[in-house]
């Protein structure tokens, strides 16, 4: 198999100055749990990855991605100190483990005297091999040019298109059920990350793939909702999409409800379903376990799991739930634990936890020993609000 279609992930990232982070450096495996208290920084990690595609998506680049989060101002570390740049390096591994990165990618940005992004550093490497290293001399005798990378630029690009690409391949969800169920949900956002045209993504999707999937993900959800017994998508007079179910009770033919009935739950688990099943690149959830009973939560793990196990696709998941780190097939490295300091988030793997080890061994739950490390100190006095 030729490297260009070797399936890709993230295997480590480097931060400098990023949002709650003053200074990250972790490594990151197939599966990555993201746990810690309230406003630690765990859609803020995330939204690293969705930057990275932010800079190749079709109407996107460095300065829409910056301008999307509010300007570097926002972007900025509250604890930065002397050095004010921000930086983002991550490498890219193939998924079956090989020690050497694919790629290496870096970008140091600032702004320039008018506020306006200004990039002061882009590198890209492969296997080791310096691919593009900025400024250039060019950069230094046009400083606008610096206001765009090259792994935006198609005419620049093509020596790592691939890395593009790759960059390209991540996918966030967060999905709100009551943008799926509002009449007018398509407005125009193609993989809207919280679920406006989830519908139109499945009817946009080959009627025999989607018929798989629906099969597949009617199988799932079944643990959930015993009582489904049915899933198609259908359209109205107007020609909008819906999903549909069939569930079972005292009359033979059962009943059919469609999204617009579904419960929160049940929406959620079918677009976080979905969602596993459509693409190959890094997949981005946030909380998956919201609207979802204790039960059935636990079981998302192994449902990852399997699904991983074919597609060999990353999954970087931020959680509150010690029900989600229940499975015993979750390891230590699989889990960063996120904490706040007044100089900023620190992130660790639970894997470096001096005593997990030991704990685990005792019996421990790897959602047990997380949630220890990472509850909020003084979460008591909220009972103390006087009414």
């Amino acid at each position: 198999m030729a490297k260009s279609e070797v399936p890709c992930r993230f295997s480590a990232v480097r931060l400098k100055n990023w949002k709650n982070f003053q200074s990250v450096e972790v490594e990151l495996p197939a599966r990555v749990f993201l746990v810690g208290p309230n406003a630690s920084g765990k859609s803020n990690l995330l939204d690293v990855f969705r930057f990275l595609r932010d800079l190749v998506a079709p109407g996107g680049g460095f300065q829409a991605a910056v301008e999307r989060r509010h300007g570097v101002k926002a972007l900025r570390c509250l604890a930065a100190r002397k050095d004010p740049n921000i930086e983002i390096s991550v490498c890219v591994s193939p998924t079956d483990g090989s020690a050497t990165p694919f790629w290496e990618y870096t970008l140091v940005f600032n702004q320039d005297s008018h506020r306006r992004p200004q990039i002061r550093q882009e590198s890209v490497r492969r296997d080791g091999q310096v691919l593009l290293q900025r400024p250039t001399k060019e950069d230094e005798r046009d400083p606008d040019r610096l206001s765009q990378t090259h792994i935006e630029q198609i005419t620049m690009n093509q020596p790592f298109r691939e890395l593009a690409k790759f960059f390209e391949s991540v996918h966030y969800l967060h999905l709100v059920p009551q943008l799926v169920r509002e009449p007018d949900r398509a407005s125009g956002r193609p993989r809207d990350p919280y679920g406006s045209d989830f519908l139109e993504q499945v009817a946009s999707t080959h009627e025999k793939t989607r018929t798989a999937r629906l099969k597949r993900i009617l199988s799932a959800l079944q643990v959930a909702v015993p009582q489904l017994s049915a899933i198609e998508l259908q359209r109205d007079v107007k020609g909008a999409p819906h999903l549909r179910g069939r569930y079972e009770h005292w009359r033979a033919q059962g009943a059919w409800q469609t999204e617009e009935q579904f419960s929160d739950g049940t929406l959620r688990l079918m677009g976080l379903l979905w969602a596993i099943l459509d693409g190959t690149g890094p997949l981005l959830l946030e909380e998956p376990e919201l609207s979802l009973h204790p039960e059935v939560v636990r079981y998302i793990p192994l449902m990852f799991a399997r699904v991983q196990s074919r597609k060999r696709r990353q999954i970087l998941i931020s959680t509150h739930s010690p029900e989600m780190l229940h499975d015993e097939g979750i390891g230590l490295n699989e889990v960063l634990l996120l904490r706040p300091t007044p100089e900023g988030t620190v992130v660790q793997s639970l894997a470096r936890v001096q005593e997990a080890a030991a704990l685990l061994s005792g019996g421990s739950t790897v959602g047990e020993i997380a949630m220890a490390h990472t509850r909020p100190e003084k979460a008591q006095q909220l009972a103390r609000l006087e009414p």
